[in-house]
């Protein structure tokens, strides 16, 4: 089995990757973090359950039956104007 000149340049492009990879070594990713400081530095929104999430939501129906609107709540609570309405 003889390789095609197009399947051989493709072979040399794939060393000549990784010699260069090879040659950077094992650098440590200093941009890298793990996924749960990514998710808190954005700004992704949290499960909340148990006693907090009881909480939660008393302190919710409270602000509401003061009149304060959803649109404000979910802003200020970083949750959505759904989740407010399906308390």
């Amino acid at each position: 089995m003889s390789l095609s000149p197009r399947e051989i340049n493709q072979l040399r492009k794939i060393v000549q990757i990784a010699e260069k990879l090879i040659a950077k070594g094992a650098e440590p990713n200093v941009a890298a973090k793990p996924k749960a400081a990514k998710a808190a530095s954005a700004g992704k929104r949290m499960r909340r359950s148990g006693p907090a999430l009881v909480a939660f939501r008393k302190m919710l129906k409270a602000e509401r039956k003061r009149g304060v609107s959803v649109a404000e709540l979910a802003k200020k609570h970083g949750i959505s104007p759904a989740y407010i309405y399906q308390l």
